[in-house]
Order: structure tokens, then C-alpha cells, then sequence
């Protein structure tokens, strides 16, 4: 039987983490590829590969349209390149891509929601309502005029008195940044003028002199956990390993120094994973939801993923209730990359998704192992003083990295926004979050998975310290350049230019938050009886 080659559609390192998965776990049956990808993602895993004899296909997008997309996605549909793709990034969900497809005659072979389904997480107080009246749990929330101080005060203050704090949360599409915590009541003009800093022109473009429709939601302290789900047509859905998601920039609460970001690393499974959590989240989620779904005729295969918040029990740490805080139709990004790389059978889950036989595939799930996800992002400095991400940022330095390295120590380097510099034969940042580094353990019969974590994480971390991968600042790469023609002139002595040396082999733009997985060794700690692997 041919290989079926499956397209994951988008720019970042979720899609190429799940081509790559299919591409190197189901050889034998299936072919990922990238539809659209970044400039360096082809010689990154190349490199990746060396003598291995797994493929991986990419094909470009021109721009960033959805005619761009349509014409390419299209095209390799009519050149047999192709059998199935998954639309990942939402803003083509929101434009109607999927729609363009099913026009062209292409529905069938295609996983993502329509134009008209697209409100679930493209307007999220929408959403919320039309979650209340399904019956699946939802956080309690306001829906305030982004515009009215007076009000958003009266309800933030409420929600304080009554949960230890909110969030105000712009209800479109923000990237994963667009929700602001707040616990202290003198903290609601700083957030407030912030968000609408940030949203104010898109609010005006929406909804011009009306009001602004700004969600405020309670904040609970439960535990949250990333549920990824994939849909069929049919209404049969498979509910994939859990995940974590680190979406502050920092270690530590959430503060107007340490901000939301699209997500700065991730776990899998959650330490909380449970049958009975899965279970719970099936039966009080995902089972009303769909149902919903095929009432207003808006079913279709498809990728549910939920914000949720878990409560446990405070003795046994088993799951007793949940709440939904929103409702996505896409993948996570980062979180989908230790999701798959968890599974035995992406491809072929993907393939019953398509085909409404999701019920026939369970998820092949290495229940055994842990996996930890670290992204490596733009950090601060720059000819203008930049923050680093997820504020302002340089882009286009060169990147260095050391393959045979990551490779002994068994670590996947996942790149994200990387470019490929054809007039200088390298790899230059893009900004943002560049790479993602990747890694797996065993949790072996009697090991604690908190073990396991700290092992698992350390050498991610050493790695990263030991330069195996970065991005040379502008700033440095001037005063070696600087300090070498000084040195050929003989006007520096070579022990100052050794010292120079050094430390340009040392500069790096990156960062990265040191603590994920971290929350294994407390869960071990606060749940001494919780079974050793699962």
C-alpha cells in the first residue's frame, strides 16, 4: 500500500513537530509534511535527519493570505502530493480557509472547522454563552464595556472579594496573550489601560463608537490542564494525552513584569492525569459540547482544545469537578508538540478522524514516559534597547547550532521562527520564539516521575547553557568583527583578542524559563501515594 502523506498547515513548531512525529513514528504507512513552515525549517531538519530514512515534505506558501494557503494547499491536492492536511493556525480558520477547500471539492480530505464555527474561540463571550446553554461547565464570568472603568470595577472587585481575583480577557483572536490577570484592586487601572493599549485599534475596527465587549472571568486557583481532542463528523471524538502549558514569561504569579505569552513551555502528561480525570472531561465537556455542535449543524473533523481548570481532591489529588474557561479549535502551541510526542499513531488518528471512524482508533499512548518542551526565545538587547519577547524583540541575527550534540544527548531541536539567509548560507532568527528543545523519558518500574523531571529537565537546561544552540547578538557579532581588525592591524594584543573571542562563543540572544516540569517533584511531595508511573 503507498504512503499517505498528510499536510499539517502553518508557520510554527507545532506543525512541524507533528509532521516530523508522523514522518519518524509511522514510517511505514505515512508521510508528514509542512504547508507553509518557515524558510529554515528545511535545513534544520535536515540536518535533524542526517543518514535516517524517514521523509518529510515542505511546500511553501507565498504569503500569508488565504488565497495564498488556498492555491498552495489546492495545488498539491491536484499533483498527488498530498491525501489529507490539518489547518493548525486559527486566524485561517477565522478567514474561511476550510470553506475555500470544501468549495474547491477538497472537505472530505480536510480537518478544521468552517468560517461559521469559527466563533467558538474567535469570540470567546459567544462562545461562553453558547457553552452555558449546552450544559458544559463554564467559569463564571461578566461581560463588561471595555470602554467603562466604573463598571469593570464593580465586577473585577466582586470577583476578588469572592474567587482571589480576575481576569480581563479580550474576547478575539490575541495569540494566546490577550487574557490579564489581576489580584490586587490597585492593579485594575494599570491592567486596564494596558489592554487597551493593546486592543483599542482592533476594537475600533469591530465595533467603531459602540460598545466594546471586554470578558471578565473569575479567576480560580485550580489546577490547569490542556485537553486536546480530535472530532470526527460523525460526533465521535478521541481525547489525547494531557498537557501543561507555561504561558507566563517567568517563574513566579502573573504581574504587570511578568506577562502572558503565547506560551513559554510545556509538559506531558499533567502530573493529575487520571482515567477518571479523562473520563470527567469527556463526559462534562466534550460529550455536550459536540452535541451542540451537531444541533446548529456546525459539525465537521475537526481539533478541540480547552482551557480548563481541574479541582482535586486535597487528600488523594484525584479530579472531582471541572470548569471550562474557553474553548479553542486548534492545537495548542507549544502544548500539542508533547502531545504528539506522547503518541504511537498520530497519523492514524488523523485518518479515522477524516474517515468518522474515530470510534474503531484509540490513541497508541506512551504511558510510561514524560515529555518536556522548552521553548528558546528572543531575549532582551538590541541596537533599541528591546525588552525580548513577548514585548519587542531583534530579528535576522545569525543562529549557530551544534547537531551532533543535541543528538547524543538525545534531544529534538524543533525550529519555530527561524529563516534561512540565502545570500549568507545560514540560519537567522526571526524573532519571537525561535526554537523549541524537545526531550522524553522512561519513568521505569519504582522511579518517581519527579525524578525522572529534574534528570529530564537539567539536561535540556545544560545544553542550552553550554551554547549547543544560539542566536549571535548583532551587538556582539560588531565588536568581534571590531576586535579582529584591530587585532590583523596588531593594535590590540592577542590576549585581549582571546578574551573577545570568548566571549562572542559565549553570546547568546536566547532565553528560557529553568522551572518547567518542575511541578513533578511537588505533586510527588504533595501526593506521596500517587502511583510511581502510570
Amino acid at each position: 500500500m503507498a504512503k499517505k502523506t498528510i499536510g499539517f498547515v502553518g508557520p510554527d513548531g507545532r506543525t512541524c513537530m507533528c509532521a516530523y512525529t508522523v514522518s519518524t513514528v509511522e514510517s511505514q504507512e505515512f508521510i508528514g509534511a509542512i504547508i507553509k513552515g518557515m524558510t529554515g525549517m528545511g535545513p534544520v531538519l535536515e540536518a535533524v535527519r542526517g543518514n535516517k530514512k524517514w521523509t518529510l515534505k515542505i511546500f511553501p506558501v507565498a504569503e500569508k493570505s488565504v488565497e495564498d494557503y488556498k492555491y498552495a494547499i489546492i495545488k498539491a491536492f491536484e499533483d498527488g502530493e498530498i491525501d489529507y492536511v490539518i489547518i493548525m493556525p486559527e486566524d485561517l480558520l477565522y478567514q474561511g480557509l476550510v470553506n475555500e477547500l470544501i468549495e474547491a471539492g477538497y472537505g472530505d480530505q480536510v480537518i478544521g472547522l468552517t468560517k461559521e464555527a469559527a466563533f467558538i474561540e474567535g469570540d470567546k463571550v459567544k462562545a461562553k454563552i453558547w457553552m452555558r446553554r449546552a450544559g458544559v461547565p463554564v467559569a463564571p464570568f461578566k461581560v463588561a464595556d471595555a470602554k467603562n472603568l466604573q463598571q469593570i470595577k464593580r465586577i473585577v472587585t466582586k470577583f476578588m472579594r469572592k474567587h482571589g481575583g480576575a481576569v480581563l480577557k479580550y474576547p478575539y483572536s490575541a495569540g494566546g496573550k490577550g487574557a490579564r490577570p489581576i489580584f490586587r484592586v490597585e492593579d485594575i487601572l494599570d491592567v486596564w489601560n494596558i489592554l487597551l493599549k493593546d486592543y483599542s485599534e482592533n476594537y475600533k475596527t469591530l465595533h467603531g463608537d459602540n460598545k466594546w465587549p471586554l470578558l471578565i472571568e473569575a479567576w480560580k486557583s485550580e489546577i490547569e490542564i490542556s485537553f486536546t481532542t480530535l472530532v470526527d463528523g460523525k460526533g465521535n471524538f478521541r481525547i489525547l494525552p494531557t498537557a501543561m502549558d507555561y504561558t507566563l514569561r517567568f517563574e513566579g504569579p502573573p504581574s504587570q513584569t511578568n506577562p502572558v505569552t503565547g506560551g513559554m513551555a510545556t509538559i506531558g502528561m499533567h502530573p493529575a492525569e487520571t482515567p477518571e480525570l479523562i473520563k470527567m472531561v469527556g463526559d462534562k465537556v466534550f460529550q455536550p459540547f459536540v452535541e451542540e455542535m451537531k444541533k446548529r449543524g456546525i459539525l465537521r473533523p475537526c481539533i478541540l482544545y480547552p482551557g480548563c481548570r481541574v479541582s482535586i481532591d486535597p487528600v488523594t489529588g484525584k479530579p472531582i469537578d471541572i470548569l471550562v474557561y474557553e474553548m479553542n479549535i486548534r492545537a495548542g502551541e507549544p502544548e500539542m508538540q508533547v502531545v504528539v510526542r506522547r503518541l504511537k499513531n498520530l497519523g492514524e488518528l488523523i485518518v479515522a478522524t477524516i474517515e468518522g471512524r474515530l470510534d474503531e482508533v484509540e490513541p497508541g499512548v506512551r504511558t510510561d514516559q514524560i515529555s518536556i518542551c522548552l521553548a528558546l526565545v528572543t531575549g532582551p538587547g538590541g541596537p533599541h534597547g528591546q525588552k525580548g519577547y513577548p514585548d519587542s524583540y531583534t530579528k535576522y541575527e545569525p543562529v549557530v547550532i551544534n547537531f551532533k550534540s543535541l543528538a547524543k544527548r538525545g534531544i529534538l531541536i524543533v525550529p519555530s521562527n527561524v529563516s534561512w539567509d540565502e545570500e549568507n548560507q545560514r540560519l537567522i532568527s526571526d524573532g519571537s520564539r525561535v526554537f523549541y528543545l524537545s526531550k522524553n523519558a522512561t519513568v521505569k518500574p519504582g522511579q518517581k516521575r519527579g525524578e525522572v523531571a529534574a534528570t529530564l529537565r537539567n539536561t535540556l537546561l545544560q545544553a542550552f547553557d553550554q551554547g549547543i544552540v544560539r542566536v549571535i547578538p548583532r551587538e556582539a557579532e560588531e565588536t568581534f568583527e571590531a576586535a579582529e581588525i584591530l587585532f590583523e592591524q596588531g593594535n590590540i594584543p592577542e590576549s585581549e583578542f582571546k578574551k573577545k573571542e570568548a566571549a562572542f562563543e559565549k553570546a547568546n540572544r536566547l532565553d528560557l524559563r529553568r522551572d518547567p516540569g518542575r511541578i513533578y517533584e511537588e505533586w510527588d511531595e504533595l501526593y506521596p501515594d500517587w502511583p510511581a508511573s502510570s
